[in-house]
Formats: structure tokens, sequence, C-alpha cells
């Protein structure tokens, strides 16, 4: 385990700011974990886990310890009907995604070019073209800091809801993910539901659904590595069916999707796009020319840019729309994470 004080993050997030820790943890092994739990001047900071760092803003430096998730593998059991995939939490989502389509296990190919790591996916309940991490996972396996014990969570267990999970409330601070179980289907099924997926015919190979997913993706969203970005910043709203009805009938060509009894789910990039912010920017930080949804460092943002941006972002939607926009990206603060209203109070 590497251990490196006073470290500058601006490498390890993908929004391109500028914050520090305290101390700097790079693990690669479990054992590395319970060092750090017997370590008295580290297990009493606080404490935040980092994978490819791309759904995080730093809104200040952190006063504690980040531990960065290098763990690494894949394992693979044969359960009859289905491929079991055990992979550890901190090998990136993208490069599982190529590797299990390459090997004929078939089902992630709607989850490509998603940023960030394995062990990242289940705190989010990651999700797009219309499959989200729930509908193949087996189970996540995760570090108690407690007990300094290795759990398995089974995923019933997981709680996992829209962008959810337990490891987002009563797991956040208590857990670190080390591994995810995902169950393939040996007999797999395309899902086309969703955009530019539709139009691929009854029965496209898996290797097209990834082609156009990431085609389309490409289109959209800028390469962190060249402009600073964390993804989509905001949630798709969930709202009642009868607000969205009223919506709708001011705005025919509105995109909604089922959310379940009585709900709607919009895309908060129309919205976003709808209120004429493309392009719209404070200081260095601008909402992106093709993809509303997305916040980007133009270089050298300050977190105060970003957050006033988000800000004015959430404020004209729900001026427009009467909807109020709430953001993924996770804000950290000094000690630990926070919220937009919070910062701005």
């Amino acid at each position: 385990m590497k251990l490196t004080p006073h470290a500058s993050l601006l490498t390890f997030n993908t929004l391109a700011l500028d914050a520090h820790c305290l101390w700097l943890a790079e693990v690669e092994q479990v054992d590395d974990l319970r060092q750090l739990v017997v370590n008295p001047e580290l297990s009493s900071l606080p404490r935040l886990v980092l994978g490819g760092g791309s759904n995080v803003l730093f809104c200040n430096d952190f006063a504690g310890l980040v531990v960065l998730n290098r763990l690494k593998g894949i394992q693979l059991q044969d359960e009859g009907e289905h491929w079991l995939l055990h992979v550890a939490a901190g090998e990136g989502w993208h490069q599982l995604v190529c590797h299990a389509l390459q090997q004929g296990w078939y089902g992630l190919e709607n989850l490509a070019l998603i940023p960030g790591t394995v062990g990242a996916a289940p705190v989010q309940n990651i999700g797009a073209y219309g499959v989200e991490l729930a509908s193949v996972c087996a189970y996540v396996e995760a570090f108690n800091w407690q007990s300094g014990q290795l759990e398995r969570i089974n995923a019933v267990d997981c709680h996992f809801g829209y962008r959810d999970s337990i490891f987002k409330h009563a797991c956040q601070h208590s857990h670190f993910i080390t591994a995810v179980g995902l169950r393939l289907p040996k007999a797999w099924t395309p899902v086309l539901g969703y955009g530019p997926l539709a139009a691929l015919g009854d029965a496209p190979t898996a290797q097209a659904i990834f082609d156009t997913v990431c085609a389309t993706r490409s289109a959209k969203l800028p390469d962190p590595a060249v402009l600073g970005n964390a993804g989509s910043f905001f949630k798709n709203p969930v709202v009642t069916t009868a607000l969205a009805d009223t919506l709708k009938q001011q705005y025919p060509h509105m995109p909604c999707y089922p959310a379940g009894e009585g709900r709607v789910k919009l895309a908060a990039g129309w919205l976003i796009d709808q209120c004429g912010l493309k392009g719209f920017a404070i200081g260095r930080a601008a909402v992106h020319q093709e993809q509303a949804l997305v916040l980007v460092n133009l270089g050298g943002a300050s977190a105060m840019e970003l957050i006033a941006l988000a800000a004015h972002v959430r404020d004209s939607v729900e001026q427009k729309f009467g909807v109020v926009l709430e953001h993924e990206v996770r804000f950290m603060g000094l000690t630990g994470e926070t919220w937009l209203d919070e910062v701005l109070a």
C-alpha cells in the first residue's frame, strides 16, 4: 500500500479540480484495508473512497483520508444457465464490459462507456439504455471497517433504486466495496427499449448494441481526459403522472418514460436544453454545448464556479417546468458528503 501525505487529488477526479487531502492511500489488496483500521492516526480521520473519481465534485480540500480502490481480478464460475463473474472493485467498468463481450458473456453491453470502477457501480446502481446494474448483480462483497471482516451482501439486501443503494445510506461509511458478483444469463435477450437501440431490429448482436451505445455516448459526452466533467450531472427526475400529463400538453415532444404506478421519468438533459442553457458558462464552468446534462470544466474552473452553475441550471428548470433537479454527482465537503443547498447556505 502506498501512503502519501498532503496529496493533490487533481488527477483522481474527472472534473479536474485541484483539491488536496491530508492522506492518500492506494489499496491493492484487502490486507491493506486492515492496516488502515489498526493505524490510530489514519483510522480516526474522515474517510473517502475513490475509484475513478468520475462522480465527485470537491467543494473544498478534504480534511481526511482518501482511499483509492486499486483491487484487481476477474473470476468466472459456470452456474449452468448463467455465468457468475466475481469482479474486483478496482477494475474499470468499461474495460469489464469490453472483456465480457469478447468472452461471450452478454448482458452488460447497454452499460458500455460508463466511467468509473466496478466498485462504484453498485453505489449509484448505474444504468443506461434500459439496463441497471441491479438487473445483473448477484451480490456485493465489502470490507466492514468496524469488524475488519469481509461480508457478502446479497443483491436484494442492497436496496437498489434509481441511482441509489444501501451504499449511499446505511453502509456508506461502514463498508468498503471490494468486489461485485454479476450473474449473466447464457440465454441472452437484448434490451432495446431506449433511444437508438430500437432501430437495431428484433435480433441484433450484443456487439451491435455495444457499438451503438458507444457511438451514441461518444457523440454526446465529452472525454474527461480532454474536457473535465463527471458525466451526467443531474438525475432524470421522476414526477407524478399528473404533472407529466400537464407538461406534455404544453410540450408534446417532451420525452418521458414509465417509472412505476403513478410515476413518470423525465429527461433532465431535455429539460435543461429547453431552458436554452447549452454553452452557458459561469467563469470557466459551462453547460456542455452538445449534451446539456453534462457540466464541464473548460480549464481552471473553481469548485464555486461549478457549484454556482449547478444552482443556476437547477433554478432555471424549476422556474420553467416546476421540476426540481437533484444532482447525481456527489458533492464532497471538508469532512464528508454535502449537498448543493448546504454549500449555498
